[in-house]
């Protein structure tokens, strides 16, 4: 999957692209200094458009109340305890924080470390804390709530991971999922594809 997103990062603008070069052909004939204002307009349109998403857009979608906006656990909790409450509320991670301390966030816990420091190393997750397995702060790769879609998910696919906290002065504001970030990015795309549309029909 991690191959197919970095694809679609980098080859994200071939529609776009090809829409655009449609808009320049229609009138080949056209002097030079009108297809140098043609490609000037139309890199305009594509910057106003895309990655104009950012994080912050991304974490309203999904609501305050949704589940996995940012669930947490502590670094004293058993592995067993986590990845249950990961089950129960479909998510794949798992903010850890400090016992009693919400607002300071340790780390982050994911099924990926369950599944290579638990189940491959063979140790009981019932007797092994969060803290143990989780990744921790110091390595932890974050981003805030006015980063942009496509930037969070280069970050996501370059370090080779599915689940970003949002982090910002205040403090923890969410985490976003590599499937929250795919969507963000299909719909701007269909949006700015539409406006593309409407600029060949002129609806500009």
């Amino acid at each position: 999957m991690q191959g197919g997103i970095r694809a679609f990062v980098s080859n994200g603008s071939i529609v776009k692209n090809a829409v655009l070069q449609h808009v320049r052909l229609v009138n080949p004939l056209r002097p030079l200094m009108v297809s140098r204002y043609e490609s000037t307009s139309a890199a305009r349109i594509e910057e106003q458009g895309f990655e104009s998403t950012k994080i912050s857009d991304v974490l309203n979608a999904k609501g305050k109340g949704a589940d996995g906006s940012w669930l947490w656990c502590t670094t004293d909790d058993s592995v067993y305890d986590a990845v249950k409450s990961m089950t129960q509320h479909n998510v794949g991670a798992l903010v850890v924080v400090k016992p009693g301390e919400k607002s300071s966030i340790a780390g982050i816990i994911t099924e990926r470390d369950y599944l290579r420091k638990i189940i491959v190393q063979g140790r009981s997750s019932k007797s092994t804390k969060v803290g143990d397995i989780m990744t921790e702060e110091n390595k932890l790769i974050t981003v805030t709530p006015d980063t942009k879609v496509l930037k969070a998910m280069q970050l996501m696919t370059d370090n080779r991971i599915r689940h970003i906290p949002v982090i910002d002065e205040k403090g923890m504001q969410g985490m976003v999922s590599i499937g929250d970030v795919v969507r963000a990015v299909v719909s701007e795309h269909r949006e700015e594809l539409n406006r593309l549309n409407a600029f060949i029909q002129g609806g500009y």
